[in-house]
């Protein structure tokens, strides 16, 4: 049911409710554009609502966030920027093709290969550290390869107990997400800082942050692409495989194309994510790629919550995004009509 085919008091009481929810959804935004320019004596000062009624708008803190004085706005908007487009759309091609894999291929992993791989990784990397004597990134580094290679190797015998299938591996991955995410920002300063002691420099860096950020979206990537395969017809599939196509052909020219609308909006709930993420960027970054979430945290001073400050850089934040997910929700809507059509 619609609203334009209502009449009467229901279509007016209809209009007053979406009105009512409109202001409801807006006014968080609204209260921190204005708040935005305001003095802090006019912030201090009580509630204000309308610029040139209740108070007089000033730029001060806009001046400051742009100046400098507020931090180095510019490099954080660009770092912001460069790490979370990047990321997003590693994540997206990378998790779409491990979806894809998912869903039209047959995969049994046996659990007793996962409980190698954990036995070994442990025990090698406390083998190398405390006996052989190993620097802990270089017992990291052995013990992982050796796992990894034991624990493929054992895959492809009949070991005994349970052999998992896609279901569960889909569900493996999804798990990750349900750890705190202190514990894995934590393990990853100290494994960057243990490969920074090798050369390999990864704290306040490009690659260490979006390598981050990649494997901590994959797994929401994977579960929302999944379901978006999984609707796809197979019998175009099928047919391009009669005429002996190639299956990476089928992926990146049929496939592809088809799900056009489900890689824009992962593209999307994974740029948000990255955009407004700040434990690891808080771990991982010091100075260079600090991203706008640190910069935003950082407006408050000695004399406590600096409400102009933090407003204008959290619109700052928004504005961003806003225009992002306007144009390519715009994309997504016709790639959505252009699917119905075919």
């Amino acid at each position: 049911m619609s609203v334009r085919t209502l009449k009467g008091n229901g279509r007016w009481l209809a209009l007053a409710g979406c009105l009512l929810w409109l202001a409801f959804t807006f006014f968080p935004l609204y209260w921190v554009a204005i708040t935005s320019f305001k003095s802090p004596l006019g912030v201090v000062g009580g509630p204000t609502y309308i610029p040139f009624v209740d108070f007089v708008p000033t730029l001060d803190a806009w001046r400051d966030l742009f100046s400098g004085q507020r931090g180095q706005f510019y490099n954080t908007f660009i770092a912001s920027t460069i790490i979370g487009i990047s990321a997003s759309l590693l994540a997206t091609a990378i998790g779409s093709m491990a979806a894809y894999a998912l869903v039209r291929f047959t995969f049994e992993v046996r659990l007793l290969s996962g409980v190698i791989f954990a036995v070994v990784a442990i025990g090698g990397y406390l083998l190398g550290r405390n006996v052989l004597g190993f620097g802990t990134a270089i017992s990291l580094i052995y013990s992982f390869v050796a796992a990894l290679a034991l624990s493929i190797l054992s895959s492809r015998f009949k070991l005994p107990g349970p052999v998992m299938g896609n279901n569960d591996i889909v569900f493996w991955f999804v798990s990750q997400r349900m750890f705190p995410p202190i514990v894995a920002a934590f393990a990853l300063f100290l494994m960057y800082t243990e490969m920074g002691k090798m050369g390999f420099k990864l704290v306040d860096t490009y690659l260490g942050l979006t390598f981050a950020y990649v494997a901590f979206s994959l797994p929401i990537v994977i579960w929302l692409m999944r379901d978006f395969f999984a609707a796809l017809p197979l019998e175009v599939e099928e047919a391009a495989m009669v005429d002996n196509v190639p299956t990476w052909r089928i992926f990146v020219g049929i496939v592809l194309p088809m799900s056009k609308p489900g890689l824009i909006a992962t593209f999307m709930i994974t740029l948000a994510f990255v955009w407004n993420e700040f434990l690891f960027a808080l771990f991982l970054t010091n100075s260079r790629w600090q991203t706008l979430p640190i910069l935003v945290a950082g407006q408050n001073s000695q004399r406590g919550d600096e409400w102009w400050a933090i407003s204008a850089a959290a619109l700052v934040a928004i504005i961003p995004m806003v225009i992002m997910a306007g144009i390519l929700s715009r994309l997504m809507r016709s790639g959505l009509l252009l699917g119905a059509i075919k």
